[in-house]
């Protein structure tokens, strides 16, 4: 196991001191704890830019098909 050294201000290490006394784990746990935490919600957020971005494509692709369908409405009916 490897050792990280931590600078933190008063106000931090009481918010820190508060949290492991409630949850009762150590400070390492609560700090392991909260980086994988950090990581789940970096990853989501990607996935969701992801989601977002192949969504814009959809829905671009779509509008196309739906101007080219929009297009083909009135043939042959020019007369009628």
């Amino acid at each position: 196991m490897h050792t990280i050294t931590l600078k933190s201000d008063d106000t931090f290490y009481d918010m820190l001191e508060n949290m492991v006394e409630k949850l009762n784990i150590t400070k390492s746990e609560l700090i392991r704890r909260s980086v994988l935490n950090y990581k789940e919600t970096l990853e989501k957020e990607r996935l969701i830019e992801q989601i977002r971005m192949a969504s814009f494509k959809v829905r671009d692709a779509s509008l196309k098909s739906a101007k080219e369908f929009d297009t083909t409405l009135n043939d042959g009916l020019v007369n009628v």
